[in-house]
């Protein structure tokens, strides 16, 4: 079984918002053992869905569609598959039903809008939603095209989700015939060319049903390994054979083999190790601690974040020496050194990074280009004091870029200090 994913909406198509929900889809088909063949945005046009829906279903079993099925004249949806098998709609009481409680328990007046919410296609299984108001369908398309499903659901990522774990990988999973495995290897410190030079013999000997996709990003580049065939044992041999060659060969550079972000895993770091972390920053201008604090959870590791641009502020908040600022200049691993042993000494935490440097476009000179950030770590060492290391990064880019890859290069450094020599609390 192959699918194909129809995202609904002129929003998407203006970019005024971001089709996010294809690749959590994505991933949940090929846990059922079905690969997706296209991804497309369609516009709010009857004419438009209604031809792409006749398009889509001559090459594909199932379709699913996301988005449109809201109250509002722009929502078009349920009446393009009205349109497409000549269906009409029906009322489904259950859905009704629960809806209306809904509005009562919330202390609101039921409004006309709720029975016209419950109207689904006639024919359909229907999929509740646990999230929100508007139920998704599941389709079979036996007037024009036997064996092929639409799959409708709501846009609305949160509601989606739910009915995709709840309703439509179950049902489809019992009739998919092969068996998909997608592996995640997260890298940090190479490029995608050096990368491919380091694991170029592991990809010309890929088993049969396997292969191998650069997904680079703006700070730096993972892999997907995804294998399919009809036996999971198989599968998931050959699938765990090549992300353990790569892992082998690439060490280094792989902190995951799982879908993780670099500050989850050093959250978790963190946690197992009863450590508290602070940030103090300059260029990044607040993104380490944003990246660290976008994790749940954070707040039982993440002690405090100072962003200190200015040369006066580094002096006043974290007690940087102006002869230091004076002899060195701001970018420098001095100064990145005291940055990070005053956020140390000031946040109470065990461990702190420290960044400052040249986003850019301008500020560059010959010995201090546009690109170039300085970064500090200060850990404590139990009763010892505390040790204090710094390291210069280069990048190429534009501004955001160039802070994306300077705060990949600042938790790199974390990573590979909690992953070689703990700091102890």
């Amino acid at each position: 079984m192959v699918a194909e994913i129809l995202s609904i909406g002129d929003e998407l198509l203006t970019g005024q918002k971001v089709n996010t929900n294809a690749r959590f889809i994505c991933s949940e088909l090929a846990g059922a053992g079905i690969g997706v063949q296209r991804i497309i945005v369609c516009a709010d046009s009857v004419g438009g869905i209604v031809e792409q829906f006749r398009d889509s279903l001559r090459r594909a079993e199932l379709v699913i569609v996301t988005g449109g099925l809201g109250p509002t004249h722009d929502d078009k949806t349920k009446q393009s598959v009205q349109q497409f098998l000549e269906r009409k709609l029906v009322l489904d009481r259950e859905v009704y039903a629960r809806t209306v409680e809904r509005y009562r328990k919330s202390g609101r007046e039921p409004s006309a809008y709720l029975r016209h919410n419950a109207m689904v296609i006639d024919g359909a299984v229907v999929i509740p939603n646990e999230k929100g108001l508007a139920p998704g369908m599941i389709i079979s398309c036996t007037e024009h095209f036997d064996g092929h499903y639409l799959v409708l659901m709501p846009g609305v990522p949160l509601e989606m989700e739910s009915m995709m774990r709840s309703t439509v990988v179950p049902f489809f999973s019992r009739k998919s015939g092969s068996v998909i495995v997608h592996s995640h290897i997260k890298t940090t410190g190479i490029g995608e060319t050096a990368l491919a030079d380091i694991i170029g013999e592991i990809k010309e000997t890929l088993p049969d049903g396997t292969s191998l996709a650069y997904l680079p990003h703006m700070a730096g580049v993972n892999l997907r390994v995804s294998s399919t065939g009809k036996d999971r044992g198989v599968v998931e041999s050959d699938n765990r054979g090549v992300v353990d060659a790569i892992a082998g060969v690439a060490g280094e550079f792989v902190y995951a083999t799982t879908d993780i972000s670099l500050e989850e895993l050093i959250g978790r770091m963190l946690l197992s190790r009863d450590l508290k972390i602070a940030t103090a920053e300059s260029c990044t201008g607040g993104l380490i601690a944003g990246r660290l604090t976008d994790v749940a959870g954070s707040s039982r590791y993440f002690e405090q974040g100072f962003v200190v641009y200015s040369n006066v502020s580094k002096e006043k908040v974290l007690g940087v020496k102006a002869e230091t600022l004076d002899a060195h200049g701001a970018v420098s691993e001095e100064v990145a050194a005291e940055m990070a042993e005053g956020c140390l000494l000031r946040s109470g935490a065990n461990i702190a990074v420290s960044s400052t440097g040249i986003a850019g476009p301008g500020g560059g000179t010959a010995e201090k280009p546009v690109g170039m950030v300085c970064l500090g770590l200060a850990i404590r060492k139990g009763g010892v004091g505390v040790e204090i290391c710094t390291t210069t990064f280069y990048t190429q880019g534009d501004r955001l870029r160039n802070k994306a890859r300077f705060s990949e290069a600042a938790l790199r450094m974390v990573w590979k200090e909690l992953r070689s020599s703990p700091a102890q609390g």
